[in-house]
């Protein structure tokens, strides 16, 4: 009876650590519009300043509604060469950075990351070296179907996009960040979904499956970019993802689908803010 009683008491004292062991990694994914646009999408957004002082009231709304997802890193669309893949410039941001320089990364990133009180933002983004495969490799498409006359079906897949942008840039006008952020975010949306890529898969033919080869380039930088955030977690850690929104759709299926790792909406985050948007107006 001591010898069951004593077993119980350990195995009693182990759960706890169990647990924490097993807890899993809780990955929140914001995909965003690029608020200092480089023109470097196939499709790009005029995005409006985020530097005025409404902008800059509606982005720190943002910032405190993650940081009550209370994350224990935030990671962007940044590369970085250290070991854990800290970003340098966010050891020296501070309001003069907010104020001068439009840029999600900085807008988003670091403010949301100084509200949650991190040290350390990691840069996990990933482009090709020397000698590797373009990851996005459009201009093989566009050649391939004009070689063979497959020049509608990859017009009829842009097709969606157009007049969502156009959308999005008016909405500019009467919306808060966090409901453009919504907007962003919103199952379903050309930015956030497969069907463009869907739609390019036959385009090539059988020796020349462009269509097909976009998909696989496309699916392996976001696949390293996830990977690199591995690298970095650890059991019961929280993470805020801070990306182009483009690569939502497969960063959150890998957090849906990896073992140990659990999607978390971004949506109700953003309500908050929008909420915490319209008291300050008030």
């Amino acid at each position: 009876m001591y010898f069951k009683l004593l077993c119980a008491a350990v195995v009693a004292a182990l759960l706890p650590v169990t647990a924490q062991a097993a807890a899993p990694v809780q990955v929140m994914v914001l995909g965003t519009y690029h608020f200092g646009n480089p023109g470097l999408d196939v499709n790009n957004i005029k995005a409006d300043s985020v530097l005025t002082p409404e902008r800059q009231a509606e982005l720190a709304a943002v910032a405190r509604a993650l940081a009550e997802f209370k994350p224990t890193h935030v990671m962007v669309e940044m590369q970085s060469d250290a070991p854990d893949f800290a970003v340098a410039e966010y050891a020296r941001f501070n309001d003069a950075m907010l104020a001068t320089k439009a840029n999600e990364i900085v807008q988003i990133g670091y403010r949301a990351a100084r509200v949650a009180g991190l040290a350390t933002v990691n840069g996990i983004d990933e482009q090709p070296k020397a000698g590797e495969p373009d990851y996005f490799p459009y201009d093989k498409v566009e050649a391939s179907a004009a070689k063979f006359g497959q020049t509608a079906l990859l017009t009829a897949a842009n097709a969606p996009i157009a007049p969502w942008m156009k959308a999005f840039e008016a909405a500019q006008k009467t919306h808060s960040v966090a409901q453009l952020l919504t907007m962003m975010n919103t199952p379903g949306t050309p930015v956030s979904g497969m069907a463009f890529y869907y739609d390019i898969l036959p385009l090539g033919d059988a020796d020349d499956q462009a269509g097909a080869d976009l998909n696989a380039a496309w699916y392996l930088r976001n696949a390293k970019i996830f990977g690199k955030a591995m690298h970095v977690v650890k059991p019961g850690d929280r993470v805020l993802i801070v990306y182009g929104a483009g690569h939502g759709f497969w960063l959150r299926h890998f957090a849906q689908n990896v073992p140990g790792y659990q999607l978390v909406d971004p949506l109700p985050y953003l309500a908050r803010a929008k909420l915490g948007t319209a008291q300050a107006n008030r």
